[in-house]
């Protein structure tokens, strides 16, 4: 249970800063408050847009889902339905894998900083460690610990 508790801590940690962030973005915050990063100028690159759609939009509603799947693994007991804390796994690596894509943009593109992007590339990271965790441990207690049968050869 503590793994989703985190997980649930965390998602709902990166929702208010991705919350934040498209809010600066479409104009109803007037500056970020970012100490001495390149917040801004990261939010305002053109890097800042993804398919189409603002990146702090694609981290929202990222961040939503995964608070989602976290209150639904929450409702039941950690050895029954773990199709969400699975589904939330997968998720959160396609976040980190994204997340890489947007940091590697930072450093070698723009070469600015956001203290709020590094803060979410953290939180994501954290998800996906605790989803793995969880993972694990769920596999063990059902008595799987390896995906393969068990041969004479590993007895």
């Amino acid at each position: 249970m503590k793994y989703r508790m985190t997980a649930a801590l965390l998602s709902l940690a990166g929702l208010f800063i991705s919350a934040y962030l498209y809010l600066y973005k479409i104009g109803k915050i007037g500056t970020l408050a970012c100490g001495t990063g390149a917040c801004e100028t990261v939010q305002l690159s053109q890097w800042s847009r993804f398919g189409g759609l603002e990146v702090s939009l694609i981290g929202l509603l990222g961040y939503a889902l995964l608070l989602g799947l976290t209150l639904v693994a929450l409702q039941h007991p950690p050895s029954s339905r773990s199709w969400p804390m699975t589904l939330l796994l997968i998720l959160s690596g396609l976040g980190v894998a994204f997340t890489g894509y947007l940091t590697y943009l930072e450093l070698f593109v723009i070469h600015a900083i956001c203290r709020w992007c590094v803060g979410s590339a953290v939180i994501i990271l954290g998800i996906f460690i605790v989803g793995l965790l969880e993972y694990r441990r769920t596999q063990r207690s059902a008595g799987r610990t390896s995906p393969y049968p068990e041969t004479s050869l590993t007895r």
